[in-house]
């Protein structure tokens, strides 16, 4: 009888994926409770500031091991699968797009808050503008994970040959952090 391991596929390549995604969703977790203290009515400006550096540290920290989840879904997985449903429409297209929709709001807010000095000038405004795109970031990394484990894994562990299934999961088991 297989272990419970709380992870829902059975090819190797998509529980690597959906692996990375629990430790990304932990990791979203964190920094997305930063975020919501920001949606407090009444914020006193220093208090402001300094939760603002510890939300650009968690970010920070999240974004390595984000971008090389990314890079193998793209290099690896997203071209394989697409020779089985196609790149020209469908859901590879809309998972893509977000992959850029993610990185775009997580770059913005990392431009706005960069370097101490900059933060510790930052109006409570400009704070709330910033943190609105970290927030952004985490609803659409937690609605694009939802739809990578319902339509494309799902996708690939019925469609992909067992000779591609294991060549994408050598391919797949590296290290995100």
């Amino acid at each position: 009888m297989p272990e419970y391991t709380g992870l829902k596929f059975t090819m190797p390549a998509m529980r690597i994926l959906e692996n990375e995604h629990r430790y990304l969703s932990f990791l979203l977790e964190e920094w997305h409770a930063l975020v919501l203290w920001f949606e407090q009515e009444q914020l006193a400006l220093e208090e402001a500031r300094t939760q603002l550096h510890k939300l650009r540290k968690a970010i920070l920290e999240f974004t390595d091991p984000l971008k090389k989840h990314t890079e193998k879904e793209e290099t690896h997985f997203f071209p394989l699968l697409g020779t089985y449903i196609g790149f020209e429409q469908g859901p590879l297209v809309g998972i893509q797009e977000e992959h850029r929709e993610i990185d775009g709001y997580i770059r913005h807010f990392l431009h706005h808050t960069e370097g101490n000095i900059n933060i510790d000038l930052l109006p409570l405004e400009d704070i709330r503008a910033a943190v609105k795109d970290a927030g952004e970031a985490f609803e659409v990394l937690m609605v694009h994970f939802l739809k990578e484990e319902t339509v494309i894994y799902p996708m690939a562990e019925h469609q992909l040959s067992p000779k591609d299934k294991e060549r994408l999961s050598q391919q797949l088991n590296t290290l995100i952090t």
